[in-house]
């Protein structure tokens, strides 16, 4: 956890970062993958594995699988920026670009689970992969232990369900804030209306919490509406950056002050 003191003077609270892009594959993601390919027997990594993604998971699947020596595919739509996309085909992973959403690159990847017995590992809705980002919040509530509020990115919620199930295990009192651009939000249309709802994806530059969350399980929507969470949708001011990640600790709220609210569920 690293102090920012630029958000802190901004909100009147400490407010402390988890530099996860300072991962090997440049995001949390890496938790996830490896810890859902640990947990596969020698027989199903030998067929290999699938995936959909927006280019951060894809990237550490990809990477999970070169290190543990499985062939992977991952699928992604048109919507995944070029350098996301080669940054995957380094690692050595099959490509796979069809669709103009998540949702229609997912039919590509349940046909191949179909006929070619691969193994989908998804972005968020699985168990594995849920427990490996929840990694990330018990090293929150190790490092900053009277943590008031952690704010995380909501996309898909597989994130947000790991950090709240860990941080809440270690103090149930913590609160958790879900943030989603309000474009596409899938997950925080989901929270408002009760059940999982389809949205029309569009270009953004939050590309990576893109994507639907309509699944056979629905794993983190049925977490979060047990987890005591809350969300909002936040547009970017074109005259100020977006911070991700913001961590409080006091007896009052942090904000990530450049983001503002539209939306309060």
């Amino acid at each position: 956890m690293v102090p920012s003191p630029s958000l802190s003077e901004r909100t009147g609270v400490p407010v402390f970062l988890k530099m996860e892009h300072h991962q090997t594959t440049g995001s949390f993601k890496l938790r996830g993958a490896t810890n859902a390919l640990l947990q596969l027997d020698e027989d199903t990594r030998r067929r290999g594995v699938v995936c959909v993604s927006t280019g951060n998971h894809g990237r550490a699947l990809a990477f999970a699988s070169k290190r543990l020596g499985v062939d992977c595919t991952i699928c992604m739509s048109k919507l995944v920026p070029q350098n996301k996309v080669e940054a995957i085909r380094e690692l050595g992973a099959q490509i796979v670009i069809t669709g103009a959403s998540q949702d229609e690159a997912q039919l590509e990847a349940d046909r191949l689970v179909a006929e070619n017995g691969l193994t989908l590992v998804p972005p968020f809705d699985h168990h594995d992969v849920i427990c490996g980002q929840g990694t990330l919040g018990l090293e929150i509530m190790e490092d900053v232990p009277d943590a008031h509020t952690i704010l995380v990115p909501l996309s898909g919620g597989g994130l947000i369900a790991g950090v709240a199930a860990a941080a809440k295990e270690t103090n149930p009192a913590v609160k958790i804030i879900g943030l989603s651009m309000e474009r596409g939000a899938a997950m925080a249309a989901s929270l408002k209306a009760g059940r999982p709802v389809q949205v029309t994806e569009e270009p953004s530059l939050a590309d990576s919490l893109g994507g639907g969350i309509a699944s056979k399980t629905n794993t983190p929507f049925k977490l979060l509406g047990t987890l005591s969470t809350r969300s909002f949708c936040c547009r970017r001011p074109r005259s100020q950056r977006a911070s991700a990640m913001p961590i409080g600790r006091s007896g009052r709220s942090s904000k990530a002050a450049p983001l503002s609210a539209s939306q309060h569920f």
